[in-house]
């Protein structure tokens, strides 16, 4: 399995698309960016794979029900395998076409399935809090993956058996069909239907993998979460996937992040932002007051004269860095909360300044209070 991305999204069809808009979907992307258009296009044929693994699972029912049920984590490595769909007729654009008409033409190669596979990498979605994400943490996740059968040893074969080289096919895992097709007498590759591709039969399955030589189980796995990781990034745990098969590599598991959003703060980069609300005469007079930070309350002094929109920084309060030391700053955005309502005595002292200041007082016009409100951006 080579993509992560959703299926869907690859060809531009929404979920609750039907066959007949997935084959749609497929011919028209199948035939943009098929690699005898592109022959000096490698990121076309990698598209063209990509296109055809969505297609390989979308257009199977059943495949499609656990795609949508499970994501990639309910599809195996024999679900989709592009070799395997080049080799049963799918390779040129002849073959394209042959693909929506009925059958598929030679020439895609022979070889046996029978080989060592890498197995397949996973996927698992993380959420963490906006802590864990600036400081990192050390987390526990329980996955559901294939792992080699200890019983066969990844054989297949029950102990004391062995494997037998198929004798339709000779061990190649394929067989030639002559057809008749309107353009002549065609030689047409196929799966061994005797093995099912394998090169081999096992009379004799393993009980507790079926002949398979993978069974899944449930791990639990500690993941690394470094200090800085932001939402979308993706934590990679190399041979952590399912188990290889006939010996191949296991495959990687990705954990991808989900940061939580914070009541407080909110985050830029690696720079924290709060958002601090004093009243007026906390900033025409300058006040010191306490602020939350990701480690507890500090000390800020409000400058006299502080404007609605200033922000004031504290230095190394933000974010670690997630590749170098250091840490972002923290950033406190002033908002002036105007009283909406004031008694006798505080209007009278206000009126008080208003003269002092100079401030013509005309209850009839807009009040002084009013003015005041919005000198400092009240509502």
């Amino acid at each position: 399995m080579a993509s992560q991305k959703d299926y869907y999204d690859i060809l531009g069809v929404d979920r609750d698309a039907d066959q007949k808009e997935i084959k749609k979907a497929y011919r028209k992307l199948a035939k943009k960016y098929h690699p005898d258009r592109n022959p000096d296009d490698p990121e076309a044929g990698e598209k063209f794979k990509e296109i055809s693994e969505a297609y390989g699972i979308l257009s199977d029912e059943d495949k499609r029900a656990r795609y949508d049920q499970y994501g990639h984590a309910g599809i195996g490595d024999d679900d989709f395998n592009y070799e395997d769909f080049a080799r049963g007729g799918f390779g040129g654009l002849e073959d394209l076409f042959e693909m929506f008409m009925g059958g598929g033409f030679s020439g895609m190669g022979q070889r046996s399935q029978n080989r060592p596979t890498r197995g397949r990498d996973l996927e698992y979605r993380m959420e963490i809090s906006f802590e864990d994400a600036a400081f990192g943490t050390e987390k526990t996740i329980r996955i559901p993956r294939q792992e080699t059968c200890q019983t066969c040893d990844g054989s297949g074969a029950k102990p004391g058996s062995n494997p037998r080289t198929c004798p339709k096919c000779d061990g190649s895992g394929q067989i030639r069909v002559n057809q008749r097709t309107p353009f002549g007498n065609m030689a047409q590759i196929k799966t061994c239907d005797r093995c099912q591709g394998r090169g081999e039969i096992i009379d004799e399955p393993c009980p507790d993998c079926n002949g398979e030589g993978r069974v899944t189980r449930r791990r639990d796995i500690k993941v690394e979460i470094p200090a800085g990781i932001s939402s979308g990034q993706r934590i990679r745990l190399s041979g952590k996937g399912g188990a290889g098969k006939r010996g191949g590599p296991s495959g990687d598991l990705f954990v991808r992040v989900d940061v939580k959003p914070h009541d407080l703060f909110e985050r830029k980069g690696d720079d924290v932002y709060y958002e601090l609300p004093i009243n007026f005469v906390q900033a025409a007079l300058g006040d010191e007051i306490q602020v939350p930070t990701l480690e507890g309350e500090v000390k800020l002094k409000i400058p006299e004269g502080t404007q609605p929109g200033d922000s004031l920084r504290l230095k190394n309060k933000g974010i670690n860095h997630l590749r170098s030391s250091g840490r972002g700053d923290q950033y406190i955005k002033i908002k002036v909360v105007i009283p909406k309502s004031l008694d006798s005595e505080q209007k009278e002292l206000l009126q008080k300044f208003a003269k002092i200041s100079g401030d013509e007082i005309n209850p009839e016009s807009k009040g002084f209070f009013s003015r005041v409100k919005d000198a400092f951006g009240g509502n």
